[in-house]
């Protein structure tokens, strides 16, 4: 199947299959098997001190000749030295997101670098696209990690999204497989970003703890949750009991502050403790039975994706003969 289109085009890829920058999980090693593979692979450096992302690039360069991306939140406090490395390494394409795109958009711009930000609002998609973007993440409701406050599903709000602006636009969440893919594209998107599947794969820099817990997981074991700090989806755990009975007890701001503490997705996700740790997975876990190379999980969705693409167009036909 010819999958080039303008998503493909504007990063310089064969497949329209983004890898999500996800932190504690996607580093150098995730990034460029994607990349190897046909997608675009994506240095979550949200996790990462300046130095360790510099260290990230280089060897990401040196495993792939493939363009790759670095996923930075505009939260990260010290993005203004994250931001220069990208640039010294000519890092050739960058993903914002948890912040206003217009506060790096133009700079990254005028350094030659394309630019994508992640929105979960039309109201954001259309900010995003006034900053200068060069596309928008569209990341519904199902996603792990770090989400929007409107709870709007992928299936809602991606093609509401691409009724209102012009960049291309990259579907996310609930995406692990190759008939989402189809189903995200026929909605408008360009392309789609995938997150948890790549967690559970062999080049994942999460402990293996959690990607067997991730395994494990079934229908319904997750809770978009804090979202008086920053709403996030977490793996039901003894931890996320506590948080639920914080909730119960009439817990403020500054008792979940207190509750979450520091380095929580650090511990349950790159240091497997499932017990104390932050789980950050999305909806689409419940479907995710096993560990993976990253290339095997690219090669299966887009076989999938060829799969159901053809049996749409068959049933369509047999419906108009």
């Amino acid at each position: 199947m010819d999958t080039e289109n303008r998503l493909t085009r504007l990063f310089g890829i064969r497949y329209p299959l983004v890898q999500a920058g996800m932190i504690w999980c996607s580093g150098w090693e995730l990034a460029s098997a994607v990349s190897n593979a046909g997608g675009l692979g994506i240095i979550g450096a949200g996790s990462m001190y300046p130095d360790v992302l510099r260290d990230h690039i280089r060897k990401c360069k040196a495993a792939t000749d493939r363009p790759f991306a670095v996923n930075v939140p505009m939260l990260y406090p010290s993005i203004e030295e994250h931001m220069a490395t990208i640039v010294e390494e000519d890092v050739p394409i960058v993903f914002t997101s948890a912040g206003n795109p217009a506060a790096w958009t133009g700079r990254l711009k005028d350094k030659g670098r394309t630019v994508v930000h992640v929105v979960s609002s039309v109201k954001f998609a259309r900010k995003a696209e006034q900053a200068g973007v060069d596309a928008v993440v569209a990341e519904g409701f199902e996603a792990g990690g770090h989400n929007g406050r409107e709870e709007t599903t992928t299936l809602v709000l991606v093609p509401m999204v691409r009724d209102a602006v012009q960049v291309p636009v990259i579907a996310a969440g609930g995406i692990a497989d190759g008939r989402a893919m189809l189903a995200a594209m026929c909605l408008g998107a360009d392309g789609v970003q995938v997150g948890s599947r790549f967690v559970c794969s062999v080049e994942s820099s999460a402990h293996q703890a959690f990607k067997d817990r991730v395994v494990a997981a079934g229908e319904g074991e997750t809770t978009l949750t804090l979202k008086e700090l920053a709403p996030v989806r977490l793996l039901h755990n003894p931890f996320f009991q506590q948080v639920r009975e914080a909730y119960a007890r009439g817990a403020g701001t500054e008792d979940l502050k207190a509750l979450l503490g520091r380095a929580r997705a650090k511990r349950g996700m790159f240091e497997g403790d499932l017990v104390e740790g932050e789980l950050e997975i999305g909806q689409v876990s419940g479907a995710i039975v096993d560990v993976l190379p990253a290339a095997a999980i690219v090669e299966r969705i887009m076989r999938e994706f060829n799969e159901a693409r053809d049996r749409l167009c068959q049933a369509s036909s047999v419906r108009s003969s």
